[in-house]
C-alpha cells in the first residue's frame, strides 16, 4: 500500500502473500505501482474487488498451496477482465503449465528484483488494456461490483466517514455517512485509545498500518482495518478475523456478492416443512446487452442489478434470503408473514420495476426487463421440487406477457397460462363478476388522514387466481376488449363510491380513462352521463389519463381536458415518468394533478442524478400550479424526500395496498 499519490491511479496491484505481503508491497511502490496487500486467501476475492486493481499477484513461494491461494481469485479476476501473476521459486518452475491452466495469466520466478517485477507487471497491464477494454473501464466495473465489501473512507476535510453499506450493517449503524467519533463510539471502550494511536501514527508516517478491535454485542468476533492513504484522504479495507465469517465468504457469489446457489439450496433445505415462498427473477435478453456492450460491462451491470434487488428486498421483506443462482437468475426466499401470496406478488412487482429503471453506462442508458415466477412450498416439496415449480411459474411468466409475474400456489399443481384462454375468459369474466375493484388510499404527505383513493381493477380468475391490472389490460388490448372492460371498471367504481357512508363524503375518487376511451366519438357526454347516473358528485371525481393517451394530438387533448374541467371534473396525468415524459407539453395541458410513476418516485432515494430528475419534475409541476401525487411510495425515506421537494400527496405500500370498499370504510372510521 502506498502513500505516493503521484503514481498513475490505473497502476493498482493486488498482492496475496501469506509470508511477504509488506515486502512485495514496498517493491511494487518503488516501481510506481499502488499496492494493496493481503495475507488471507479466504476473503481475498472481496478485497480484490474493493481494491479496484486489475492486476493481482499471488505469492506461491515457500511451498504456497496453489489451490488455496490461487483458486479464490480466478473467478473475480476473469469476471473483471484482469490479469493474474503468480510468483514461484526457481525449483517450482515445472508447476507453471498447471498454474497457467488453473487461471494464471503471467508468472515471475524469484528472487524478485525491481526490473523483473516491473517487466512482469507491464506485460500484465498490457493484457488488461488489450483484452479487457482498458484498465479505467475495468476499474469502473470493479467499483460497481464491490457492494458486498467491507471498507470505509475519510473525506479530505476529515469531517465524515463513508462506510460501505455492508460494514454499516455489521456495525448496526443506521447511516453509512457518519462522524469519525460515531464509529469510535461503536468500539469497545477499552480499545478506543489503541485505535486512535494507530490512526495518528499511520497519518504521520504515511505508511500502511493495521488495527483490530472487537465488535460490541458479538463476543469473540473481531474486525481488522487495513489502513491506507487514498487520494489525499484516509481509507481502510476491513475484514473479519472470526472463522464464522470466513465460512460465510465461501458461500458468496464472487460476481455480485449475493449468496451463491449452494447457499440458497442450503437455506431452503433448513426450512423444509415451514411456510416458505420463493421468487425466481430472470433478466430478459441479457445476452443482447452483453453483445452490444461487452462482457465486462455486463458483469458490472449484474452487480448493480444485485444492489437494486437487495435494497428492494430490505425495504419490503427484511431478512429475506437473496441469491444469484445462475447467469441472470436471482432467487429470493421468504418465510413467515412475508411468505403470503400478496406480499410476494407485491415484492415481485417492485423488483421488476427496479430492474426496469434505466442503468447508465457512460453516455448510454441500458434498459432491461425482468420476469418473475413465484412458488409456495407444499408440505411434500423438497428443495428440488420447489425450485422446479418456481421454474414452471417463471416459464409461464415469460410466455404470457402482461406484468410478467406468475404464482404457483401450494394448492395448484399447474399454472400454465394459455393466452388464448385468457382472451376467451375475459369476455365471460364481466358476466361472471370476476372483475373486481379495489381502492388504493391517497394521503397528504404531512397527514395520516386519507384524502382520496384511486380505483384499481383486479381479475379473480377461476383457474389462475388473482391477476393484476397489468395482465388484465394486456389481455383486453390483445382481444380488442378494452372499451367494454374500461366502461365496466369506471361504472363499478362510481357505483361503489356513491354508496359510501357520510364519513367518506370528503374523499376524492380517481378513475382511469384509457387512450381508447378518449378516441371514441361522444366520449365526454358518455362519461358525464355515467357519473351523473351513479350519483357520485362531479366535484369529487378526478379523471386520470396516461401520457400516451394525450401525446398524439396535444391540441385536441387540451380541448378535451378544458371541457372536462368546465363540467366540474378534475384532471390528472397518470404514470408521469413512463413513455414520453415530456415536461415541455405540460404547459399546453389544463391539469389539476400530476401523478409521478412509482419507478420515478422511488428514484428520489437513489443517486444524486435520480434526485435531480425527480426534483425537476416536481418543481416544474408546482410552478404550473399543479398538485403532485407520488405513486408507489414504499419507504419512509422516499416519503420524506418527496415531501421535502414539495410533493402534495402519495399512495403506496408504505401505508396501504388496494383495499375493498368495506375495508376502506373501516380504515377511515378507525382514523
Amino acid at each position: 500500500m502506498s502513500g505516493d499519490h503521484t503514481a498513475d491511479s490505473h497502476r493498482s496491484l493486488f498482492i496475496l502473500s501469506p509470508g511477504d505481503r509488506d515486502g512485495l508491497c514496498h517493491a511494487a511502490q518503488r516501481i510506481g505501482w499502488r499496492a494493496i496487500g493481503a495475507r488471507r486467501a479466504k476473503d481475498a476475492p472481496q478485497r480484490y474487488l474493493h481494491s479496484e486493481a486489475q492486476v493481482a499477484l499471488v505469492d506461491l513461494r515457500s511451498g504456497g498451496q496453489a489451490q488455496r491461494l490461487l483458486s479464490p481469485l480466478v473467478p473475480p479476476m476473469e469476471a473483471g477482465g484482469g490479469a493474474l501473476l503468480v510468483l514461484v521459486d526457481p525449483q517450482d518452475q515445472g508447476q507453471l503449465p498447471a498454474l497457467m491452466a488453473a487461471g494464471a495469466t503471467h508468472y515471475l520466478v524469484g528472487p524478485v528484483t525491481d526490473a523483473a517485477l516491473n517487466a512482469a507487471l507491464a506485460s500484465a497491464h498490457r493484457l488488461v488494456e488489450r483484452v479487457g477494454g482498458g484498465v479505467a473501464h475495468n476499474q469502473r466495473a470493479q467499483r460497481i461490483r464491490r457492494g458486498d465489501a467491507l471498507y470505509w473512507e475519510l473525506t479530505r476535510a476529515g469531517s465524515l466517514l463513508r462506510l460501505s453499506d455492508s460494514l454499516a450493517r455489521h456495525l448496526d449503524l443506521a447511516d453509512s455517512h457518519i462522524a469519525p467519533s460515531a464509529l469510535l463510539r461503536r468500539l469497545p471502550r477499552s480499545e478506543r485509545r489503541a485505535v486512535l494511536v494507530a490512526l495518528k501514527a499511520m497519518i504521520r508516517a504515511g505508511r500502511p498500518a493495521a488495527l483490530a478491535h472487537g465488535v460490541p454485542g458479538r463476543p469473540g468476533q473481531r474486525l481488522v482495518h487495513h489502513l491506507r492513504l487514498s487520494d489525499g484522504g484516509l481509507a481502510a479495507d476491513v475484514e473479519w478475523l472470526s472463522d464464522g465469517h470466513d465460512r460465510e465468504s465461501e458461500t458468496r457469489d464472487h460476481l455480485t456478492g449475493l449468496r451463491s446457489r449452494q447457499a440458497a439450496l442450503d437455506w431452503l433445505d433448513r426450512r423444509a416443512g415451514l411456510a416458505t415462498t420463493i421468487l425466481l427473477l430472470s433478466i430478459s435478453q441479457f445476452d443482447r446487452m452483453n453483445a452490444a456492450y461487452g462482457q465486462v460491462v455486463g458483469d458490472a451491470l449484474l452487480g448493480r442489478i444485485a444492489r437494486r434487488i437487495e435494497r428492494m428486498v430490505d425495504d419490503v421483506a427484511p431478512g429475506a434470503m437473496v441469491a444469484r443462482i445462475a447467469g441472470t437468475e436471482f432467487l429470493i426466499g421468504l418465510t413467515g408473514e412475508a411468505a403470503g401470496s400478496d406480499r410476494a406478488t407485491f415484492l415481485a412487482r417492485q423488483l421488476i420495476g427496479a430492474v426496469g429503471r434505466p442503468f447508465s453506462a457512460g453516455d448510454h442508458l441500458i434498459r432491461l426487463t425482468a420476469r418473475c415466477g413465484i412458488a409456495q412450498a407444499r408440505a411434500e416439496d423438497d428443495v428440488t421440487q420447489l425450485l422446479r415449480r418456481a421454474g414452471t411459474a417463471l416459464a409461464d411468466a415469460r410466455q404470457a406477457g402482461g406484468e410478467g409475474i406468475r404464482i404457483l400456489s401450494a394448492e395448484k399443481h399447474s399454472r400454465q397460462v394459455d393466452a388464448d384462454r385468457l382472451e376467451t375468459d375475459l369476455r365471460l369474466a364481466l358476466d361472471r363478476g370476476e372483475i373486481g375493484i379495489v381502492f388504493q388510499p391517497q394521503y397528504p404527505v404531512d397527514s395520516d388522514k386519507i384524502s382520496g383513493v384511486e380505483a384499481l381493477a383486479r381479475w379473480n380468475h377461476p383457474h389462475y387466481g388473482p391477476l393484476g391490472a397489468g395482465i388484465l389490460f394486456a389481455t383486453a388490448e390483445r382481444s380488442d376488449y378494452m372499451l367494454p372492460l374500461s366502461a365496466h371498471i369506471q361504472a363499478e367504481a362510481l357505483r361503489q363510491a356513491a354508496a359510501w357512508p357520510g364519513a367518506l363524503s370528503d374523499l376524492r375518487l380517481s378513475i382511469n380513462v384509457t387512450a381508447a376511451d378518449i378516441a371514441q366519438p361522444g366520449f365526454m357526454p358518455g362519461l358525464l352521463g355515467l357519473v351523473d347516473r351513479s350519483g357520485f358528485p362531479r366535484s369529487r371525481l378526478t379523471v386520470e389519463i396516461t401520457e400516451s393517451g394525450l401525446i398524439e394530438d396535444v391540441d385536441a387533448a387540451a380541448a378535451l381536458l378544458t371541457a372536462l374541467r368546465t363540467e366540474g371534473l378534475a384532471v390528472a396525468i397518470d404514470d408521469f415518468g413512463t413513455g414520453y415524459s415530456s415536461l415541455a407539453y405540460l404547459k399546453s395541458l389544463p391539469l389539476d394533478f400530476l401523478k409521478i410513476d412509482s419507478g420515478l418516485a422511488q428514484d428520489i432515494a437513489g443517486t444524486a442524478r435520480d434526485r435531480i430528475i425527480v426534483r425537476g419534475v416536481i418543481h416544474m409541476a408546482k410552478s404550473l400550479g399543479l398538485k403532485v401525487i407520488a405513486e408507489g411510495v414504499e419507504t419512509e425515506e422516499q416519503l420524506d424526500l418527496l415531501a421535502r421537494e414539495g410533493c402534495d400527496y402519495y399512495q403506496g405500500f408504505l401505508r396501504s395496498a388496494g383495499v375493498s370498499s368495506a375495508d376502506l370504510v373501516n380504515l377511515v372510521l378507525k382514523g
